[in-house]
């Protein structure tokens, strides 16, 4: 229950209060936890499909889009943004992880949001209702589970952050364990096609991770909340795509 709360106070904007004292392991093991609420969030954001299905589409979107930064504090779209302005250009490591440190928004971070929002808006807004709550759950539940991918499969660059310890205690198990609730989801909610989508967007997460990794040798708490904006969206446009195709 521990590790739930961990990751529950981690993920999410809600006042979690845990009692007992929280080791350094409980990090890594509060992993395992990751999808499972990334499909609550999924699930609660869906919501607003039905009880606001009286308003226009795209009223509906800006609204679970709000809705998505509210109960995560925006604290993956910051990761994201402090990447961009991070990464861009020829910069050494150094220079790329001063800059992510730096809590003022750069030009690139700003436009990266921005780009973002508009994809995602577009997207949804174009995603039929009855199947958009699905992606809705697939897209929340993956990008968590790409969190613990980002954990497992690097090292923590900096001496210290809020990512050292998740990064550190990230085991097999929590990898494993959340990678078949992953799959069981995807074939559960869009049926056997629902394997093309998975394993394009891991591609994309699988690809990213590792041209992070070769510009600052590793993640830090910043380039893992990249990595979940950048496992949505692959979500959302190749399950837009593949729709329009027949392939899911």
């Amino acid at each position: 229950m521990r590790s739930f709360l961990v990751a529950l106070q981690f993920l999410t904007t809600l006042p979690i209060k845990i009692a007992s004292k929280v080791e350094e392991k409980d990090f890594g093991r509060s992993l395992a936890w990751f999808p499972f609420i990334g499909a609550l969030l999924g699930l609660i954001l869906s919501l607003s499909i039905f009880l606001y299905s009286f308003l226009p589409q795209m009223v509906i979107v800006s609204l679970i889009l709000a809705g998505s930064i509210i109960m995560t504090g925006g604290i993956h779209l910051d990761g994201f943004a402090d990447t961009c302005d991070g990464l861009y250009g020829f910069t050494t490591k150094e220079r790329a992880l001063e800059i992510m440190r730096d809590s003022r928004i750069g030009a690139m971070g700003a436009a990266g949001i921005v780009m973002l929002l508009l994809l995602k808006f577009s997207i949804l807004a174009n995603i039929p209702p009855w199947i958009a709550w699905k992606y809705l759950v697939l897209t929340a539940a993956f990008a968590r589970w790409s969190q613990v991918l980002s954990c497992y499969s690097s090292r923590y660059v900096r001496r210290e952050g809020k990512a050292k310890y998740f990064i550190e205690y990230a085991g097999r198990r929590e990898l494993a364990v959340g990678g078949v609730f992953i799959l069981a989801l995807f074939i559960s909610l869009l049926g056997i096609k629902g394997l093309n989508l998975f394993f394009v967007s891991l591609s994309i997460v699988l690809i990213s991770i590792t041209y992070i990794k070769s510009r600052i040798g590793g993640m830090t708490g910043d380039t893992i909340g990249a990595i979940n904006e950048i496992a949505e969206t692959a979500v959302l446009l190749f399950g837009l795509i593949f729709m329009r195709i027949n392939l899911c």
